[in-house]
């Protein structure tokens, strides 16, 4: 069969240079399913619909839904079962239902989701089709079949969006199923409904994530199991009493409540059938003193979040337009504009309690606040009684701590569980086993049973530290066992100085401080002194620091100014003691010393410090170290290949975005961080601000630059011959815009900076490995004697084939032991290669795959603030650390909820600059985040 190719030819990423050999056999099974068939050809079309002639823009979301359902059942109904839809943009057939050459309108008369019947002056939407193309999975299979590495599919892409539509379409038709963007369905009602209580007004379901993938020869179901916080379902005023014992603030109770759906219950209304059709409404808000501004008789509304005695609206004179101050259900034409102020109506005020008692027999709560569901020129006020809110509604609000933890109770579960699940109760819902009409109608048949896979685990590295006697030199070798060791009886191996130090002990007003006695305090630093000493850190005892007290309301100027006056004392280092975890405090301090004064920082809580648990000091010792520039454990050179010969720099890289209720200015934010030696033990990071929601780096010729300037430092002025780059936090989708983009700006920096002798020899060399940790990819053992304590895999699994394709160089590796709960690989696709395919692998590695994936994991030993391996690679976890700290100076943007200003100017409405992140000269080259 005959391959296609696209005009435009994707990125050639780098062969793959075979697989994978080292390590013990061990057979896995991951979480995918067979597709035994794959269908018949598919046909493509594109759906727009015309913009609303009074928005000026194409209806979106549950109406845009709407309307191509009722295209379909309007104008293709005797085709309904040959039809998928992704509710969007794009309609699948497996039938040619137009002309290929044609473009076509059609009028779709529109009716509300739950109504059967149209109203008389429905409104009418244009709608165009066009066809796009015919797709064949029996060609995609042919390309993954093929053994000629030159073949080539342009359809891939195109043939997987439409066969996930194809999967999507019977759980995203179920009244009983929610689904949240194009392939995560949970169930809200029924026996499939698992559903957790995460308390103020939030509840977590367990549903499924589903998607089509390509590996070897094969079409797969990637089937994983998946948690949502949503609105708790049922009555408003319930969720609102939940939430507001921890949030007394009327802005904070809006931002909860803004566009949340609720059923309204005061007024029924019934179809022909005499089914209730369902009232949906979307809160706009709460009763404000802006409301109606611009009509005859404004409501009256005498603060914001008023309640339903306090909120009054004009009731007109009967024979008089309904008012639609008050949500009545009476139906005023659509489209009617508030009136203008002019001569005042006839009729009179009357209160929301008021009206809703006499009209509907209601009684309200009057310290409960009125809802508004129409807009602010034109409110619909309603009191929480008669609200009902709508389930499986995606909470956009960050989780609590109580609430996260919730959250981890009933996520987390052992690895069996969730395979179990995903063969039992994840393919009922999917409409995988019964198959549903849809499948059937399509061809597609899967395999209900997850599939096998070979792995490999690979052995671990020795690690190596100093022996314990400060006179000797001598190293210690450690040989960790499950992905972990202590540092019991040695220390660093590369120890540091302290000299000068001091302390900031913040207490909170109202609170009883955790130390009653200076004497107190003192003992305690006394051990924690001793424990540095006896890790490798050289510290001399501190300088006596201040004890400050704040609130709410002074905490940035307090501990600013504290931290100011500590600077006198030129340390090296201040301690800082938290009463307890406190974003706020914590991101103040870190402003003060990364940005504005230029001094390493540690923050302890003042409980578990006041413990002076031995561990918790030594936890907090690693990360004393690591910001004095020592190196706290090393590996063999030979472990690290092509590193150990310290002509290769490590880079990493990450870009964080806002979050759900981040400011309108927050910006996205892009964290590298890259070795300075052989030891990849040090790591300095730059950090830039960017525009929101942008992956690709912007400065990324800048902030290598300042790398290589560094390297140079440490190297007699010589530039690395190779630079490996592991770039976090991007989708697959972007993968080949790294090459297109990042690539290009890598290479510009290395040409500005690198003489022009080494330039014209091709150097550097650069390799780009993307590092993915939001994958839907988990393996379980086969064998109750090939699992860990927790079920997973052991350490050091490593899965490069199976589930992947044999063209493409990536792998899966566990490195990490999890301690609960199902472990997720890392996901390493090497997407440029100008290194290791130049380097004759040595034995015990056969090919480049054994020297790639042997880094990658020894490497994963080398996380400096842990005495374990971690689940992904010193390069990418440091880039993900910084980035968060970046988050941290930019609390004011990013967590505009907390109180507080940031010192920094990035406050909201301000332009949020790199001079908001710019560390100070005194720390920029330390590990400042760790």
């Amino acid at each position: 069969m005959a391959l296609t190719a696209r005009e435009n030819k994707p990125t050639e990423y780098p062969q793959r240079p075979g697989y994978g050999t080292r390590g013990q056999p061990v057979m896995l099974y991951a979480n995918y399913l067979n597709l035994k068939s794959a269908g018949a050809q598919l046909f493509r079309y594109r759906v727009e619909i015309s913009p609303d002639p009074a928005t000026r823009k194409p209806p979106a979301g549950k109406k845009a839904q709407q309307i191509i359902k009722l295209l379909i059942e309007q104008h293709f109904s005797e085709l309904g079962k040959n039809i998928v839809t992704d509710y969007k943009s794009t309609l699948i057939t497996n039938l040619e239902i137009l002309d290929n050459e044609e473009i076509y309108q059609y009028d779709v008369r529109y009716r509300g989701e739950y109504d059967d019947e149209y109203s008389e002056d429905a409104k009418v939407y244009r709608v165009t089709c066009q066809f796009t193309g015919r797709l064949n999975p029996a060609e995609l299979l042919a390309y993954l079949t093929s053994t000629n590495p030159d073949d080539q599919f342009g359809s891939k892409t195109e043939v997987l969006q439409a066969m996930n539509i194809i999967l999507g379409n019977h759980p995203k038709i179920q009244d009983w199923i929610a689904s949240v963007g194009a392939n995560k369905h949970y169930a809200i009602r029924g026996d499939l409904c698992e559903k957790w209580d995460l308390g103020a007004g939030l509840e977590a379901l367990r549903g499924f994530f589903i998607s089509v993938r390509t590996a070897t020869s094969r079409l797969l179901l990637n089937v994983q199991v998946k948690y949502i916080a949503c609105y708790q379902e049922g009555p408003l005023a319930h969720v609102i009493k939940e939430y507001q014992p921890r949030h007394r603030d009327v802005n904070a109770l809006r931002r909860f409540l803004v566009k949340l759906r609720v059923r309204v219950t005061h007024i029924q209304r019934k179809n022909k059938r005499g089914d209730v059709v369902p009232r949906i409404k979307a809160i706009a808000g709460l009763a404000t003193t802006n409301d109606g501004a611009s009509q005859a008789n404004p409501p009256r509304v005498p603060r914001h979040g008023a309640g339903p005695k306090e909120v009054e609206f004009f009731l007109e004179a009967p024979g008089q337009q309904p008012s639609q101050s008050a949500s009545s259900g009476a139906k005023g034409k659509k489209g009617k504009k508030p009136a203008k102020a002019g001569p005042a109506q006839a009729g009179a005020y009357i209160s929301v309690a008021d009206f809703f008692r006499q009209n509907y027999g209601t009684n309200t709560d009057p310290n409960m606040p009125v809802i508004n569901v129409g807009t602010t020129e034109n409110p619909s006020y309603l009191p929480v009684e008669v609200c009902e809110v709508v389930p499986g509604q995606p909470a956009k609000a960050k989780l609590s701590p109580n609430q996260t933890r919730n959250m981890l109770n009933f996520a987390v579960r052992a690895p069996p569980q969730n395979a179990a699940s995903i063969v039992t109760t994840g393919t009922q819902l999917l409409g995988l086993s019964p198959q549903s009409p849809t499948l059937e109608n399509f061809g597609i048949q899967p395999d209900c049973n997850l599939i096998t896979v070979p792995g490999r685990v690979l052995p671990a590295p020795n690690v190596y530290y100093k022996d314990a006697s400060k006179r000797s030199q001598k190293s210690v070798t450690v040989k960790p066992q499950f992905g972990s060791w202590n540092m019991r009886s040695i220390r660093f191996s590369t120890s540091t100085n302290l000299p000068v130090w001091t302390w900031l002990v913040i207490n909170a007003d109202g609170s009883k401080p955790p130390f009653a006695r200076q004497e107190d305090f003192d003992n305690v630093l006394g051990g924690f002194t001793a424990k540095l000493n006896e890790m490798g850190v050289a510290a001399q005892r501190a300088l006596r620091g201040e004890t400050i007290s704040v609130n709410k309301d002074n905490y940035e100027a307090g501990i600013t100014a504290a931290v100011g006056r500590l600077m006198n004392k030129k340390p090296s280092l201040i301690l800082s003691v938290l009463p307890f975890s406190d974003a706020d405090y914590y991101n103040c301090i870190k402003r003060a010393c990364d940005l504005t004064y230029g001094v390493r920082n540690i923050n302890v809580l003042a409980d578990k410090f006041r413990d002076a648990n031995p561990q918790y000091f030594a936890n907090v010792g690693l990360k004393v170290n690591l910001k004095l520039g020592g190196a706290n454990q090393l590996l063999d050179a030979k472990e690290l290949g092509l590193i150990g010969q310290n002509k290769t720099m490590l880079v990493g890289m990450d870009v964080t975005h806002p979050s759900p209720g981040s400011s309108a200015n927050a910006p996205s934010v892009a964290g590298m961080v890259a070795s300075v030696d052989s030891t990849l033990s040090q790591w300095p990071a730059e950090i830039r601000v960017q525009r929101s929601r942008e992956e690709m780096i912007q400065d990324l010729s800048d902030m290598l630059k300042a790398h290589l300037k560094r390297w140079a430092r440490s190297h007699s002025k010589a530039y690395p011959e190779n630079i490996i780059v592991y770039r976090d936090g991007v989708s697959e989708g972007q993968y080949e815009l790294v090459v297109q983009k990042e690539l290009p700006l890598l290479k510009n920096a290395c040409r500005e900076t690198y003489p022009a002798s080494l330039t014209k020899q091709g150097l550097p060399h650069i390799s780009i490995a993307i590092v993915g940790k939001r994958h839907n990819t988990r393996f379980y053992p086969t064998k109750e004697g090939d699992a860990d304590r927790s079920g997973n895999p052991s350490n050091g699994t490593i899965v490069d084939r199976g589930v992947t394709e044999a063209r493409n160089w990536d792998f899966y590796l566990q490195a990490h032991t999890a301690l609960k709960g199902t472990a997720r690989p890392a996901h390493y696709f090497t997407v440029w290669d100008e290194i290791f395919c130049r380097q004759q692998p040595r034995p015990p590695y056969q090919n480049s795959a054994d020297v790639l994936e042997a880094l990658t994991h020894h490497m994963c030993y080398l996380f400096g603030r842990a005495t374990k391996a971690v689940s992904i690679c010193p390069p990418a976890y440091y880039a993900d650390l910084v980035c968060t700290r970046a988050r941290c100076y930019l609390s004011s943007a990013f967590e505009p909820s907390l109180a507080g200003s940031v010192a920094t100017g990035s406050g909201p409405g301000l332009k949020v600059e790199n001079a908001d992140v710019r560390i100070h000269p005194n720390v920029q080259d330390t590990m400042f985040y760790i």
